[in-house]
């Protein structure tokens, strides 16, 4: 376990501030105190595929200016522009910046894999609020790292609206949703700017499967990263469970 008597700082590069507001405001309070947050934005404002893939270089400045703070762990956020150079592509990325800057760091797609394998899951029903034509290189991602994607389907509303869509809307989509496929151990969610936090342990009971959404995942895996363990009840299985993470590459 980690040690109880020294604080750990995590650093997190966010894809938008379209809130105005950077970190998970509801989840992190329910970290341990131990581990603090400091948070840069990449600041995207179209959403587009074009945008994501000319986003990396900027996203390696950002982490490199939070290491002047000394970070235990950066977390890089914003699952599309690294999807976007594939599940081996982005490993190097990441292992290459690693190396570069000393310290580990995680992507949301490595750390929505894990979350699934941690979770036993292997066919899934993916949801998302992008186009086709990102919505097919996220499927293809996950196949490369290794699991059966049943479909990966947008909700058609407009980027910077998503955060204004109720809950209880999205929750009525991903359902209808989930009813039209067959076969899925999981829900996933692609995408922060859902905020259907309180939706959760209701959908997971609705539907009989977990649902790995980035708020809850991230929230897990920061603690498991820095040797903590303390369930945060309510928000379905991942942070009511913690259980041990899935491995990044699957076994043979």
């Amino acid at each position: 376990m980690a040690e109880q008597d020294r604080e750990f700082l995590v650093g997190s590069v966010w894809p938008t501030n379209r809130t105005g507001i950077l970190g998970d405001t509801e989840l992190d309070p329910r970290l341990p105190p131990a581990i603090k947050l400091v948070h840069v934005t990449m600041d995207f404002q179209e959403g587009t595929q074009e945008e994501f893939a000319r986003s990396i270089p900027g996203y390696e400045a950002k982490a490199a200016g939070l290491m002047e703070q000394k970070p235990d762990l950066i977390r890089v956020l914003g699952a599309p522009p690294f999807m976007i150079l594939g599940f081996d592509g982005e490993r190097r990325v990441i292992e290459g910046w690693e190396e570069k800057y000393g310290v580990p760091m995680f992507t949301s797609g490595q750390n929505h894999v894990r979350a699934l394998r941690a979770l036993g899951v292997k066919r899934f029903l993916g949801a998302t609020y992008l186009p086709d034509n990102l919505n097919n290189i996220f499927a293809q991602y996950l196949r490369e790292a290794g699991f059966d994607v049943i479909a990966m389907e947008g909700m058609d509303v407009p980027f910077h609206e998503v955060p204004d869509v109720p809950a209880g809307e999205i929750a009525e989509h991903l359902k209808g949703l989930f009813h039209r496929h067959s076969g899925a151990e999981a829900l996933y969610l692609l995408g922060s700017a859902w905020k259907v936090l309180e939706v959760i342990d209701p959908l997971e009971e609705a539907l009989g499967v977990p649902v790995v959404y980035p708020l809850t995942a991230r929230s897990w895996e920061t603690q498991m990263r820095l040797g903590f363990r303390q369930p945060i009840p309510g928000y379905g299985r991942l942070l009511s469970e913690m259980p041990e993470p899935g491995p990044l590459v699957s076994e043979p």
